[in-house]
């Protein structure tokens, strides 16, 4: 009797298993790849870098090797039933310095039967198809997701490199869309550096179409920013991860040129900041509010008669403006010094003169000049960075092999360091912003940052542009500075604080002119 219960038992978990397994719906991918002919001749000219094109499949190389797949699921009635899967789904705000949208949690375990037939056939059959196409060996690894792209919504320049990821894809399923639509994926090429240029190539969102491409130093891609109001960039994407390309050293940028200030003395402060800055006892207020908290803004800073006189010189002059780049770490204008107009000019010098040097100091109670004392964290800083330096000198001498024993008689004091700066005037608009990268973690030093604007008088939050101050390595932002006209934006961060500007919007192109905001921008070190 037990044995016939148990057999009973198992049948009914059997009948389980097998209700469970049906609710999968298998999804018939595209009848090309069922080509044995087709896929050879994809091999071919994959590892060729040579262009194909075989009904519903087109590879093309350049700027790197992409293949798209139209008609990919060769069931309309299942591409419409996975649609309405996957918004039904629960969707989470994604924002940061690099994208701007909506992502689902990761499909690995969904058992929607629709999203489940996919997943199957994507990292099954399909997957096998490509690591054959590729000659590699393609891993098991589910990486799939769900995104929604709306109005504004971006995600900028990157090359989607990670260790094992191998080939990214993505699936549209979006309405009738057009290039004026936004939301395309844009192509760039790179330059000898490896760094990405220009977009040679962007591909509009088509239903129930597969990109692909192989993940390397190159792959620089973006989705431009949605433009359509009443449209939602639906798509499923992922990676199939596998060995990943070798990578080369990644390009280092020369460092920005630092310079002393210039001999001005305080008639340059008297001509042009608003009086009450100029009053010492209001600068002491403004330094104890600055310590507690490390920033501050300084509203009305500039005279008024000076605030409109350069407002005017920037929108109307015929300043020479340069786009600044590469665009996976920024994207902004920047005002070529020698073609200034005097006034300009001028408020150019006063940020970088001797006696604003000074009024600095008297604000922040850094030592920027030499009148300002010393404190406790100023000297804790400075035998950090002596010792520093004493290590590395030692190394170096240690390298170059000296060995007539001079250099352990020499003095280790350190020379008084002099305060510098660097800085530049920009113009932001439609596209603009800056990305945190690699480079700028593992070079950041303890800096007073200062941000000068004009131009955003009717300058709304939502349309982007404004400075986010981050920890290294955490998404969570330390502090927002919104751009303001005549405030003088301080802030003072450490070698853990990282900033961007975020992504200037559709929204601030206003609906006949294009709006544009400037700044000036400095960074002073003691």
């Amino acid at each position: 009797m037990a044995s016939k219960r148990l057999s009973e038992e198992c049948g009914k978990v059997g009948d389980k298993k097998k209700k469970k397994k049906s609710c999968v719906e298998r999804a018939e991918l595209c009848a090309v790849l069922e080509e044995e002919q087709v896929k050879k001749s994809v091999k071919e000219a994959w590892s060729q870098r040579s262009p194909f094109k075989q009904g519903n499949l087109e590879l093309d190389c350049h700027p790197f090797p992409h293949c798209i797949i139209r008609n990919f699921l060769s069931s309309q009635t299942f591409v419409d039933n996975l649609q309405k899967e996957l918004l039904g789904l629960n969707f989470h705000e994604k924002s940061n310095d690099l994208y701007k949208f909506k992502q689902s949690d990761d499909l690995k375990k969904r058992t929607e039967p629709h999203i489940a037939g996919l997943r199957a056939a994507l990292f099954g059959p399909f997957c096998s198809w490509l690591g054959e196409v590729l000659g590699v060996e393609l891993e098991p690894t589910v990486d799939i997701s769900c995104a929604k792209y709306e109005h504004t919504d971006v995600l900028l320049c990157h090359d989607d490199e990670l260790e094992g990821r191998r080939i990214a894809f993505i699936l549209y399923l979006v309405p009738p869309w057009q290039s004026s639509d936004g939301g395309t994926l844009d192509l760039y090429t790179t330059d000898s550096n490896l760094q990405p240029q220009s977009i040679v190539k962007s591909l509009v969102p088509s239903l129930n179409t597969l990109v692909l491409f192989e993940v390397s130093p190159v792959s620089f891609h973006q989705v431009s920013e949605v433009l359509a109001q009443d449209k939602c960039r639906l798509s499923l994407s992922g990676w199939f991860h596998g060995q990943s390309l070798d990578r080369p050293p990644r390009h280092i940028e020369p460092p920005v040129p630092r310079n002393p200030h210039l001999p001005r003395d305080e008639t340059l402060l008297f001509e042009w900041i608003n009086p009450v800055y100029l009053d010492i006892s209001y600068q002491e207020q403004v330094q104890e509010e600055f310590e507690d908290s490390s920033e501050i803004q300084l509203k009305d800073f500039l005279k008024e008669d000076k605030f409109r006189e350069v407002s005017e010189a920037l929108r109307l002059s015929q300043i020479q403006w340069t786009k600044r780049g590469p665009p996976n770490k920024r994207c902004y204008e920047t005002a070529s010094l020698d073609t200034l107009p005097q006034c300009v000019s001028a408020c150019w010098e006063l940020l970088h003169s001797e006696a604003f040097f000074l009024l600095l100091s008297n604000f922040t109670g850094l030592r920027l000049h030499y009148l300002c004392p010393n404190d406790d964290d100023d000297e804790e800083k400075d035998q950090v960075n002596q010792e520093k330096n004493e290590n590395e000198g030692e190394q170096s001498r240690e390298a170059s092999g000296s060995a007539t024993g001079t250099s352990s008689n020499m003095s280790t004091e350190k020379e008084p360091r002099t305060p510098v700066c660097c800085g530049e005037v920009r113009r932001w608009s439609h596209g603009s912003y800056t990305l945190l990268h690699d480079g700028e973690a593992s070079q950041a030093e303890y800096a007073l940052d200062l941000v000068l604007p004009f131009g955003c008088a009717d300058w709304q939050s939502e349309f982007g542009g404004f400075t986010c101050y981050v920890a290294n390595e955490e998404d969570e932002e330390l502090l927002t500075v919104y751009p303001e006209d005549n405030s003088l934006a301080l802030v003072y961060r450490d070698k853990e604080t990282l900033k961007f500007v975020k992504h200037v919007n559709h929204n601030s192109s206003g609906t006949s002119t294009r709006r544009e905001l400037y700044d000036f921008s400095f960074v002073y070190y003691e």
